[in-house]
């Protein structure tokens, strides 16, 4: 039962001690030791699924965890890979790693914890059983049954209707599909035997649907609905403790959804949530979500004794100084230590270790000098501990649990508030894993992250390298479980806490993720070495496909300093046909190679995040014509086409909303809006009558997506022409498209457009078309999505006065830095429209 106990142990360090990922260590005051007393007290749980980050009703996760006091965690299918971002250029892969960190960040606030499964968010799904054809759903569905077997849920409860297919994202629907079959199988011994080595089975008693006005359509159809299964939940209570409502709490959460652009205003006062029953056990006190569920200690074999001491702590809990409770608390962690339940023993003891040592007031820190190390490498470790109680308090020793080889680290008897520290080298083991994302160690597929361990799956993050502090405590021994971190002081921040990390010793980055050859003709292919230690020094080679010559063959390179770079060049030269293929840097020193490179992720609502990922770049050689060179680009929500576009020979500036004014755009071929522009920037609707009047004195805007509806839309009249945005998209990368006006000239100049132009697409065609529009439009292609009509919508031409103005939701935001040769041809045939008439 290793992994039973090893998973608890790490989960429970990571939400109760608040240092997840370095952040700021979370120090309990009375208030909030009073309430971690309050939820030792309580033993029953809840689990929550959905689809993605995002999807969570924070109200409800908060509402469970600090109104009921019971154990809350959702369970989101997918990190939210497929995404957009409206905070920076992170897309698919690190979209999930940025999107995983944001639910960590809201679950810190609104008191939950977090599970994942293996499912790869691969893009919008029209209904489920698409979604089950890109997802391996044997897996997906055991992944689960895992949570519910890990997590032992009481109550679960779903985001979606699993009885509405179509209706929603498919990956919502099956979200709840899977929920439902899960709520059997987890009890069924049948049911992924191979779990049951390391857990055991579990029933949940009851599941519902959490249900609201809006899968009925209106508030008058849910009104008239029939309510004799539903439970309503007033959620709008108000903590004292907290000085805030449920509503507050609940927002604060959502908005850490940052890069979906959540951010929401907090809320007061009743608030109702209705849940629907499904299946198990129907509570007969719908007042009481856990009625016939034995939330009280006397749950476990030996609890009774626990619980009439918690309860009496609770009951005369002393808010001045409650380090006066110790005794009692000690008391009760041996009767914990010693329960049968090895569920509740873990859970139960992890959490009086926490109120244990925040009641005795015991800060222990162990510090990093540097913020990375290599296998097999020192680094400096820092500790520090301080009594802040008049209890008697003893640190044994401490060790680094990554090599025990190291030796221990020896300590005192810790007088009331004064400051023990010591320093000592220590040694990395040889095989210490890198501390990137587990889930994108190994080669996963379009619809699946590839875990084989399964005591990772279902984790939120990978583990970091802990010590082992040894402590007595009134005579009793404690275990207590640390990450070490890396701290600095900063002249704005003051101190700031990231996490200590594992990296290569060596990293190399192909500094374009796509370089285009518009004709055969050598292109020099810069790559950035990054040092993971100091005095690295080796050769660097450029493995190139078939058919492509790179020279030198290897460039020999030194780095004196721990986290410098250096570039080196190589010059490649394509094959003279059309060809695509990838390209990867090998770095070899002294006998290692290395063939990784290092993205790092820094926002200040996460902490920061190291990702390893093969390095890798994609170079194309493509017939390619063009008309114009200069393009203006005005940014929205975050993408990477001007890069790209500069990859074919276009000068592209980027035009800040504040430059445009009536004469700024003078002398541009074309101006290109940035994905969601019109969502994301309110002042365009004071800068739109000079984009118009740019094309009506001749010039080309294209404006690529731009959703409506409760996002937000700032500029009612961007389109000269009606033009009615909608939800339609085509969510098949592969679906045919048709040429519904063969003869224009965005299918023929400069470059004629094929049937083989729309091959090798990624992830989708396109989003948000328009539904309706005026005659003045002309639509060019059609396309549509299995068992659907077809979709005219996805790009529209009209002439407007000397120019023209385009719109097109076609996805050029993934389809240009991908690499993909077609859609390089069709958005410049857009920049070239007119141009030939012109000349």
């Amino acid at each position: 039962m290793i992994h039973k106990t090893a998973y608890h142990t790490l989960f429970f360090f990571l939400f109760s001690f608040g240092i997840l990922n370095a952040q700021q260590p979370q120090k309990l005051n009375s208030g909030e030791i009073y309430e971690q007393v309050q939820k030792l007290n309580f033993l029953g749980s809840v689990l929550y699924v959905a689809a993605h980050p995002d999807d969570e009703n924070t109200k409800l996760i908060s509402y469970f965890s600090n109104e009921i006091k019971a154990r809350t965690a959702y369970l989101s299918l997918t990190r939210g890979d497929g995404g957009q971002n409206l905070i920076g250029a992170e897309l698919r892969e690190l979209l999930g790693v940025l999107r995983t960190q944001e639910l960590l960040a809201a679950r810190r606030i609104d008191g939950g914890e977090q599970l994942f499964s293996r499912a790869n968010d691969f893009g919008f799904s029209k209904e489920p059983n698409e979604t089950f054809s890109i997802w391996d759903k044997n897996q997906v569905l055991s992944d689960v049954v895992l949570a519910i077997r890990k997590f032992r849920p009481d109550i679960i409860i779903n985001r979606f209707d699993h009885r509405s297919p179509g209706t929603t994202h498919g990956h919502h629907t099956a979200s709840a599909m899977l929920s439902m079959e899960a709520f059997d199988l987890a009890a069924n011994k049948k049911s992924y035997p191979e779990q049951l080595s390391s857990w055991e089975t579990w029933q949940p008693k009851r599941i519902f649907f959490n249900t609201s006005w809006w899968f009925y359509g209106s508030e008058e159809k849910f009104e008239q609905a029939d309510k004799s299964k539903m439970i309503a939940i007033n959620a709008g209570v108000y903590f004292g403790i907290k000085g805030k409502s449920n509503g507050e709490i609940a927002a604060l959460s959502r908005s850490q959804h940052k890069c979906q652009g959540f951010g929401t205003l907090g809320t007061r006062g009743d608030e109702m949530e209705y849940i629907e029953f499904l299946k198990g056990d129907f509570p007969k006190d719908k007042n009481n979500l856990f009625d016939g569920i034995n939330t009280t200690w006397t749950r476990v074999k030996g609890g009774e004794a626990i619980g009439k001491i918690l309860n009496e702590v609770q009951a005369n809990f002393n808010f001045n100084d409650p380090s006066v409770h110790l005794p009692k608390l000690i008391e009760a962690y041996n009767l914990i230590s010693k329960l049968e339940d090895e569920h509740w023993r873990t859970i139960k003891k992890q959490e009086l270790e926490t109120i244990i040592l925040a009641s005795a007031g015991l800060f222990l820190e162990g510090t990093s000098s540097e913020q990375s190390t290599n296998p097999n490498n020192e680094f400096t470790l820092r500790l520090e501990a301080v009594n802040r109680s008049s209890q008697d308090i003893e640190l044994i020793e401490v060790s680094f649990l990554n090599n025990p080889e190291n030796g221990k680290i020896s300590g005192k008897k810790l007088d009331k508030n004064s400051l023990f520290k010591a320093e000592k080298k220590l040694r990395t083991a040889l095989g210490t894993p890198y501390t990137s994302p587990y889930w994108l160690n190994e080669k996963g597929t379009l619809g699946m992250y590839s875990v084989k361990d399964m005591a990772l799956i279902g984790k939120p993050d990978t583990e970091k390298l802990k010590l082992k502090w040894i402590l007595k405590i009134a005579g009793q021994p404690f275990d207590v479980y640390r990450e070490i971190i890396y701290k600095y002081s900063d002249p704005e921040k003051g101190e700031v806490y990231q996490p200590f990390e594992v990296l290569p010793e060596a990293t190399a980055l192909v500094l374009d993720d796509v370089t285009i050859f518009p004709d055969s003709r050598q292109k020099p292919i810069s790559v950035k070495i990054k040092a993971g230690k100091a005095n690295l020094k080796g050769g660097i080679s450029l493995q190139v496909p078939q058919g492509w010559k790179v020279s030198p063959e290897t460039i020999d390179f030194e780095i004196a300093m721990k986290n410098d770079e250096k570039i080196v060049i190589f010059n490649v030269t394509p094959p003279a046909s059309e060809n695509k293929g990838i390209i990867s840097p090998v770095i070899t020193s002294e006998g290692k190679k290395y063939g990784q490179k290092l993205t790092t992720i820094q926002y200040d609502h996460i902490p920061k995040q190291s990702v390893l990922m093969p390095s890798e770049a994609s170079v194309v050689r493509l017939d390619i014509k063009r008309e114009g060179q200069t393009i203006g680009y005005i940014e929205g929500a975050g993408d990477e086409i001007p890069q790209s576009l500069k990859q074919i020979g276009y000068d592209v500036r980027i035009i800040k909303p504040n430059e445009i004014t009536e004469t700024s755009l003078a002398g541009f071929d074309a101006i290109v809006m940035g994905i969601r522009a019109y969502n994301v920037i309110s002042d365009l609707q004071f800068k739109q009558r000079y984009l118009l009047e740019y094309v009506k004195n001749g010039g080309n805007l294209i404006v690529q997506y731009n959703t409506s509806g409760r996002r937000g839309f700032n500029v009612p009249d961007f389109s000269p022409y009606e033009l009615n945005l909608s939800s339609d998209r085509v969510t098949d990368e592969n679906a045919k498209v048709s040429f519904l006006n063969a003869t224009h000239s965005v299918l023929n100049h400069p470059n004629k457009i094929t049937e083989t132009d729309f091959q090798g697409w990624v992830q989708e065609r396109g989003l948000y078309f328009p539904d309706k529009w005026a005659p003045e439009f002309t639509p060019i292609l059609g396309m549509k999505d299995l068992g659907e009509s077809e979709k005219q919508g996805s790009l529209l031409i009209a002439n407007y006065g000397k120019g023209y103005y385009i719109y097109t939701g076609l996805s050029f935001f993934r389809e240009l830095p991908a690499g993909v040769p077609g859609a390089f041809k069709l958005f410049t045939n857009l920049i070239s429209v007119g141009k030939k008439e012109k000349s």
